[in-house]
């Protein structure tokens, strides 16, 4: 019997899963050498982790590891229930959040260390966590899909720490009523995007896509977003990443000014506040969020148990 030591939390209503203990051990070498053995060796445990019965389509796990650079706090890598993420906007505030509760950090400012890069992060006295992201941009700008049961549907793709496309074409009002409408929609701009051979830089895949509308009544918020992640669940929280592709794309527009405070609702709205530094290519995002701790527990891995290694929905 397995043990992997875990604290939950969540960030605007989207889970993270901090794994704190008990994991295969990766080694040495950088972050993304790290997570390719990850992937190559023990994907298993991934599945086990982030899948049903112990996990959920939501669920974004991030895994401790020690970092490179001595100065950084920790090392982490993210995951979910189809695969990994470069970098992960909410998550990285749990994560924060989770360190502060394990007593590893404390009020202030501190670097982390990601596969895409090193970023720092502040914890505030008010319980709030900024996320200073890597550099994000406009790839592409005006791209049409051809979008079977929709028509047309216009976007722009942007890197944010991962891949988007994200269109002001929307279907229907941004609520949570509409989730499921808004998922086959989303679902449909994504295999759109593959049939177009679509991709961000170096032919990477656009796995996460964007809908963006104006603010309702009632939120404290300059607009609303809409996100479906790569295990084609919808983001509950307004997405970091998202935020920060968002506004890579509004200043490469001219809409959003530097150190311009911008307030993001996602379909639960729950806010995400951002501004931005100028960058050599894009932007240097800054996010701030509010994440919650939920659980804190082990997970037992019985090999005996023919689904101990994850649903496999596919």
């Amino acid at each position: 019997m397995h043990k992997i030591d875990f604290i939950d939390s969540h960030t605007g209503g989207e889970p993270t899963r901090v794994i704190t203990g008990g994991f295969p051990d990766l080694g040495t070498g950088t972050l993304a050498e790290r997570r390719a053995r990850f992937r190559d060796e023990y994907d298993h445990w991934r599945r086990a982790v982030a899948r049903e019965p112990r996990g959920s389509d939501t669920m974004v796990g991030a895994l401790l590891l020690p970092p490179e650079n001595r100065q950084a706090c920790t090392g982490v890598i993210y995951f979910n229930n189809v695969g990994y993420l470069g970098m992960c906007g909410h998550g990285t505030i749990g994560v924060v959040r989770t360190l502060q509760q394990l007593g590893r950090i404390q009020l202030g400012r501190h670097l982390l260390e990601t596969p895409v890069g090193e970023l720092y992060v502040e914890v505030h006295s008010d319980g709030r966590v900024a996320i200073e992201n890597v550099e994000s941009y406009r790839y592409a700008t005006g791209v049409v899909l051809d979008v079977p049961g929709h028509g047309q549907v216009c976007g722009d793709v942007a890197w944010g720490g991962n891949w988007f496309f994200i269109s002001h074409d929307r279907p229907c009002e941004l609520t949570l009523t509409h989730q499921r409408e808004l998922t086959a929609y989303t679902e449909a701009i994504r295999a759109a995007l593959v049939e177009a051979q679509v991709t961000g830089a170096d032919g990477a895949e656009i796995d996460h896509i964007e809908i963006t509308g104006p603010a309702l009544p009632g939120d404290d918020a300059d607009a609303r977003n809409f996100v479906l992640c790569p295990g084609m669940a919808y983001d509950r929280s307004p997405c970091g990443t998202g935020t920060s592709a968002k506004m890579a794309c509004m200043a490469a527009a001219g809409s959003l000014a530097p150190g311009q405070v911008w307030r993001q609702a996602g379909i639960l709205g729950s806010v995400f506040e951002g501004q931005y530094r100028r960058g050599v290519r894009g932007v240097l995002p800054r996010i701030t969020g509010t994440a919650f701790v939920t659980a804190q527990g082990q997970l037992l891995i019985d090999e005996n148990d023919p689904l101990t290694w994850g649903i496999d929905a596919t």
